[in-house]
C-alpha cells in the first residue's frame, strides 16, 4: 500500500506491495511487520548451522542454512526499503535456494556427480542475470512454485522409508506450517482492501514469513535426518532448549 509519508529510502518501485501501511513507525522501514518477521528464520538458521558444523555434516548442509540467513537478510531489506533492486535481491536467493534444496534431495540418486550440480549452477547465474533484466511479476511465483513442486515426489519417498516417529513428525510439521502459511499468505494477498478496514490487521505476510522460517528449519532437519540415515550415521532426534528439534549423530571413527 503505497503511502505519501516521507521515507528515507524514496518512493516505492518494488512492483509488489503487501498489506501493511508503510513507513508508519520509522522513515528507515517500509514495512516494520514484514521486516522483523524475518528475525526468527535467522535464528533458526544459526541454531541448525550450529549443530550442522558441530556434528560435522555434510558442507551442502552449512551452505543451506547460510542460505536460508541470507534468504531472510534479503527479505528484511527488502520490505525495509520496498525497491525494486532489493525486490530482486530478495527473489533470486529464493530461487537459488530451491536449487540446492534440489540437488540435495536427489544428489542420492545421480550417477554422474558432476552433471547436475553443474547444470544447476548454470541454471543460477542464467536466472539471476534474466532477472536483473526482467521484471517476471506472476511469472516468477508460478517458477518458483514449480521447483518447489519438483522436490516433492523425492521427499515422500524420504518420508515413506523414515521409520523414527519424531522424524516423520518433522516432515508433517513442514506440511502444516507450508499450508498454514501459504494461507496467510493468500489472504494478504487477496483480501487486503477488506482487512485494511479492519480494527486490527492480522499481518498475513508477516505471519508468512514466521511460519516459513519454521518450515525450513523442520525440512532441513529432516533431510539431515534422512542423509545421516543413508550414511548410517545412526541419527536420532534431540531437542535444543526441550523445543528446538536437531538431529544427533554417530559416526564410526573411520568416517
Amino acid at each position: 500500500m503505497a503511502d505519501d509519508i516521507s521515507s528515507f529510502w524514496g518512493p516505492v518501485t518494488s512492483t509488489k506491495e503487501w498489506c501493511e501501511l508503510n513507513y508508519v513507525r520509522s522513515s528507515y522501514v517500509a514495512e516494520f511487520f514484514n521486516t522483523i518477521s524475518n528475525v526468527p528464520c535467522i535464528i533458526l538458521a544459526l541454531i541448525g548451522l550450529v549443530n550442522a558444523l558441530r556434528q560435522r555434516f555434510e558442507k551442502r548442509f552449512s551452505v543451506l542454512h547460510m542460505s536460508n540467513i541470507i534468504l531472510a537478510l534479503g527479505s528484511m531489506i527488502y520490505h525495509a526499503t520496498l525497491g525494486q533492486m532489493q525486490q530482486q535481491g530478495d527473489e533470486t536467493p529464493m530461487v537459488w535456494e530451491m536449487l540446492l534444496y534440489i540437488y540435495i534431495i536427489y544428489s542420492p540418486d545421480w550417477h554422474y556427480k558432476t552433471t547436475m550440480p553443474t547444470f544447476l549452477f548454470l541454471y543460477g547465474v542464467i536466472f539471476a542475470i534474466l532477472h536483473l533484466q526482467i521484471r517476471f511479476g506472476i511469472g516468477f511465483m508460478l517458477h518458483y512454485a514449480l521447483l518447489c513442486l519438483l522436490c516433492i515426489p523425492r521427499t515422500y519417498k524420504y518420508y515413506i522409508h523414515t521409520e523414527d516417529r519424531s522424524a516423520k513428525l518433522l516432515a508433517k510439521l513442514y506440511v502444516a506450517t507450508l499450508l498454514v502459511g501459504a494461507v496467510c499468505w493468500l489472504c494478504d494477498r487477496l483480501f487486503c482492501k477488506h482487512i485494511s478496514g479492519w480494527y486490527f490487521n492480522p499481518q498475513g505476510h508477516a505471519l508468512w514469513h514466521v511460519l516459513m522460517g519454521f518450515n525450513v528449519y523442520f525440512a532441513n532437519t529432516f533431510l539431515m535426518y534422512c542423509r545421516a540415515q543413508q550414511r548410517e550415521w545412526s541419527p536420532k532426534i534431540k531437542h535444543f532448549l526441550g523445543f528446538f528439534p536437531y538431529v544427533k549423530i554417530h559416526k564410526l571413527k573411520a568416517q
